[in-house]
C-alpha cells in the first residue's frame, strides 16, 4: 500500500512538473497592441519614445518600436531604423484612407492613429478598438520547446473576421542610443522593444491553429520575440486579432 501511494504521488508530481512546462511563455492575455513609428532624427519622438517604455511595462499590452528612415536627411542617420517599417506605416495610412504618416505616430491594435506621445489619445484608442472587450477577441498562445517555438490561435466565436496571418516579431527588449547630430543632438534615448523583423509565419482561417517557428528565427536580430494575429485589407495591414508576448517581455 506504502509503495503504491509512493508511486502515485511520483505520477502526480511528474504530470504537474511536464504541464508547468507546456505552460505558455506569457500566459495575460493581451488587452491591446501599440506600435510607435519613431526617428531619432524627429525633435518630438523622445517623449513618445518614454511613453511606449512605459506601455512596455504593463503585462496585458504588446508595446512595439519601429523607427522609421524618412527624417535620416535631417543631419542623422537613424541607427535603427529599417525601410520596411516605414513601408509598414504607409500601408497602415493607406488602409485607413487618411495618408496620415508622422513621428511620432501611434497605431493601436491595427487600427486606429494617435499621436504617439499623447496617453490619452492612445486609452482612448485603445478602448474604440477593441469596443470595450478587456482583451483582443482572439486567445493567442506561444509556448517554447527544443527550440521551437508552438503558436496556438484558439477557437473563438467571438470574431466575425475569419481570415488573418500570423506574423513573428524578433524585438530588442532594450536599446539605448546616444544621438550625436540632427534634431536630438546630445540626447540618449533608450527605446523599448525595437522590432528587428516582420516574419510572416502562415494563414488562419478561422477555429483553432497551430505553427512552428525555429526559435533562431523568432530572435534573430533580437532577444526577444512578439506574436500578431493581424488581418489583411488588399494585402496591407488590418485590424489585429490576438497577440502574444515571447518570454522576458
Amino acid at each position: 500500500m506504502a509503495y503504491i501511494m509512493v508511486f502515485r504521488l511520483k505520477a502526480t508530481l511528474a504530470a504537474l512538473a511536464f504541464a508547468a512546462f507546456l505552460q505558455p511563455a506569457w500566459a495575460d492575455p493581451t488587452r491591446a497592441v501599440v506600435e510607435l513609428f519613431t526617428s531619432q532624427g524627429c525633435s518630438s519622438c523622445p517623449p513618445a519614445d518614454e511613453l511606449l517604455v512605459e506601455f512596455s511595462r504593463q503585462p496585458d499590452i504588446v508595446a512595439l518600436s519601429l523607427p522609421v528612415n524618412y527624417w535620416d536627411y535631417l543631419g542623422w542617420k537613424d541607427t535603427l531604423a529599417h525601410v520596411a517599417f516605414t513601408e509598414r506605416q504607409k500601408a497602415y495610412a493607406h488602409s485607413r484612407n487618411d495618408r496620415q504618416v508622422f513621428t511620432p505616430q501611434m497605431i493601436v491594435n491595427g487600427k486606429k492613429s494617435t499621436i504617439g506621445s499623447d496617453r490619452a489619445q492612445v486609452e482612448k484608442a485603445i478602448q474604440y478598438t477593441t469596443k470595450g472587450r478587456r482583451t483582443l477577441p482572439v486567445n493567442v498562445v506561444v509556448t517554447e520547446r527544443n527550440d521551437t517555438i508552438t503558436i496556438t490561435v484558439e477557437e473563438t466565436p467571438d470574431t466575425t473576421q475569419r481570415e488573418a496571418e500570423i506574423w513573428i516579431l524578433p524585438v530588442l527588449k532594450s536599446q539605448t542610443v546616444p544621438i550625436e547630430r540632427g534634431e536630438n543632438k546630445g540626447k540618449t534615448i533608450t527605446y523599448a522593444n525595437v522590432v528587428r523583423g516582420l516574419n510572416r509565419v502562415g494563414e488562419w482561417r478561422g477555429g483553432s491553429a497551430r505553427f512552428e517557428v525555429p526559435l533562431d528565427m523568432a530572435r534573430k536580430g533580437g532577444d526577444a520575440y512578439v506574436v500578431l494575429l493581424q488581418g489583411t485589407d488588399a494585402a496591407r495591414p488590418g485590424l489585429i486579432l490576438g497577440a502574444a508576448k515571447g518570454p522576458g517581455l
